[in-house]
């Protein structure tokens, strides 16, 4: 419900951004976590762990945004064969 009240907002910031090649710090942030693999029996291996990625809420929105767009204009002008 939230990105339909935004939506308008975000696609301008989008556009700005992208038009004067701004990237936001916070855009650039990201969480990493680091979690045991399921099944392993020996832990001391850098491969016995996954690292997981969590970006900002914000980023996965544009870039849902911008792949539309992108999917759209593939299909329109038939870039693919």
């Amino acid at each position: 419900m939230t990105a339909l009240i935004i939506v308008k907002d975000l696609a301008k910031v989008a556009s700005y951004c992208f038009i004067n090649k701004i990237i936001p710090k916070s855009f650039e942030k990201f969480m990493a976590v680091v979690l045991y693999g399921k099944g392993k029996k020996d832990y001391s291996f850098l491969n016995s762990y996954k690292l997981i990625t969590l970006k900002n809420m914000l980023v996965k929105v544009l870039e849902k945004y911008i792949a539309n767009i992108i999917s759209k204009v593939v299909k329109e002008y038939r870039l693919f064969f």
